[in-house]
């Protein structure tokens, strides 16, 4: 949403999450009935904890060196890159203007009006707009998202990647970011009905994040505090592990023969209670009484298994998100890294898409 500079033709699309730092660059092929992308570099690094406390980055030089790491790894060249911030730091409000402004006479508009739509002084905050269309109750006007976030929320971002020798280009919203990703990477013509809703779950580390989608544009989001830390912490209780062992079980599925049972389930029922919770606040905010389809990702969406207590529990269709599943890779991508990964890159997918949009 905030774009910096003018978007290149590639752009590295880095997520700044709780507990890692996900770096993805693609690239497009024309010629067939949908783009083709490739992945063209590709990596994950770990975060030290409390390095991002509640969205807000506290410690600008860690997160910085562990891009640079990332950036290293991947052997990307590229220096222009994408980020986002998470949505519970950003307001966003959709307003109505005429529709024969300007670029330049609307962004003025928006200015003289902003202090109506946001509750800090502006000198404060990171401001932009997108024109989504005309307006369906306003003949002549047009709906404007307005997005709106405190200046520390994006200035840490952007000091992070100057630190690792990157240039932020846009700095979006991990809503959007997702549904980018699945807008741009659909293969279901379902999915873009315009009586089809689809639910994607993203389980991050401390958080869940709940967007329904219609046709392709979020229609409801909702945040409930409830993430991966849970099941990590249960898997370290549960057999002595300090957090380090824990995270390597996870990532090598080296767990134990009782871990389904004894820990992915139960983790799996409490992440199917709180989507069921946020689920209920939908129905009743919404004139909407069905979904159709529920995506998983994030990195506990990976674990093989997970899908099925949450399918059992809700009673939907669940699925867990893969964005390179119709994705040529790159020579020298490790295709088992990828795919093991694959649930929790949607965020970086929908960053690095941003560069053909």
């Amino acid at each position: 949403m905030f774009t910096l500079r003018r978007k290149p033709r590639r752009l590295l699309g880095i997520d700044i999450g709780a507990s890692s730092v996900k770096l993805l660059e693609l690239s497009q092929t024309t010629g067939s009935s949908a783009p083709l992308y490739r992945v063209e570099a590709f990596a994950i690094e770990p975060l030290p904890p409390t390095t991002v406390v509640d969205s807000q980055i506290s410690d600008v030089e860690d997160v910085g060196r562990t891009i640079k790491r990332a950036v290293g790894r991947s052997g990307s060249r590229t220096k222009q890159a994408a980020v986002a911030v998470s949505g519970s730091a950003v307001i966003t409000k959709t307003i109505v203007l005429p529709a024969e402004l300007s670029d330049a006479e609307m962004e003025a508009q928006i200015q003289l009006e902003a202090d109506q739509y946001i509750p800090y002084p502006l000198e404060e905050v990171n401001l932009d707009f997108d024109v989504l269309g005309s307006s369906a109750r306003n003949p002549g006007m047009v709906d404007v998202l307005l997005a709106a976030s405190r200046r520390e929320y994006v200035d840490g971002r952007v000091a992070a990647l100057q630190i690792a020798g990157l240039q932020a280009s846009i700095v979006d919203i991990e809503a959007y970011a997702l549904e980018n990703a699945f807008v741009m990477l659909c293969r279901d013509p379902d999915d873009l009905n315009p009586d089809h809703t689809v639910a994607i779950a993203d389980v991050a580390a401390n958080t869940t994040s709940l967007e329904v989608l219609r046709q392709g544009e979020i229609v409801y989001t909702r945040e409930q505090n409830f993430g991966g830390n849970q099941l990590l912490d249960d898997l370290q209780q549960r057999y002595g592990l300090n957090r380090d062992q824990a995270l390597e079980q996870l990532q090598d599925d080296a767990l134990p023969r009782d871990f389904a049972d004894s820990v992915l389930r139960p983790f799996a029922d409490a992440l199917a209670q709180q989507l069921g919770r946020a689920l209920q606040f939908f129905h009743s905010a919404t004139h909407l009484k069905r979904i159709d389809r529920l995506i998983l990702t994030g990195g506990p969406a990976g674990i093989a298994g997970i899908d099925q207590p949450v399918r059992q529990r809700l009673s939907l269709p669940v699925v867990v998100a893969d964005p390179f599943a119709h994705m040529a890779l790159a020579p020298g991508i490790d295709s088992r890294a990828i795919a093991h990964a694959a649930p929790s890159m949607m965020i970086a997918t929908g960053l690095a898409l941003r560069a053909f949009d």
